[in-house]
């Protein structure tokens, strides 16, 4: 009995962590909807504590918090967030989606190409 006990609770304590995660991850996408960038970092800052066991989920945070980056005029950061995803990533739709956006800030004059491909000074 007592290991059904145990068992139950560390399987309703995995829940309650994945529950707690999309929560933040559902608030981060609403902050940004509303254009508060300081509430999409703190959810993100949140998820990302309570999602280290599944990293399958960074590249998707990486992403939004270079989004937000971008709407503070924070072009060279969010390069270095999108290279991140790219370098870390290659192999996720969200990698198709920074190179993406890389592109688009180059094209936009945001970053010069060394920048684009994460070159260093």
């Amino acid at each position: 009995m007592r290991t059904l006990l145990i068992l139950s609770l560390a399987l309703s304590a995995a829940g309650c962590t994945r529950w707690s995660l999309d929560r933040h991850l559902d608030n981060a996408y609403l902050a940004y909807q509303q254009g508060d960038c300081d509430e999409v970092m703190l959810e993100l800052s949140q998820a990302e504590r309570r999602s280290r066991s599944r990293s399958y989920l960074q590249p998707e945070i990486s992403l939004l918090r270079g989004q937000c980056l971008e709407r503070q005029n924070l072009f060279v950061d969010a390069g270095q967030t999108y290279q991140f995803i790219l370098t870390h990533y290659p192999a996720s739709e969200y990698a198709f989606r920074a190179r993406a956006r890389l592109e688009t800030l180059r094209e936009l004059g945001h970053l010069n190409a060394a920048e684009a491909q994460g070159a260093a000074p």
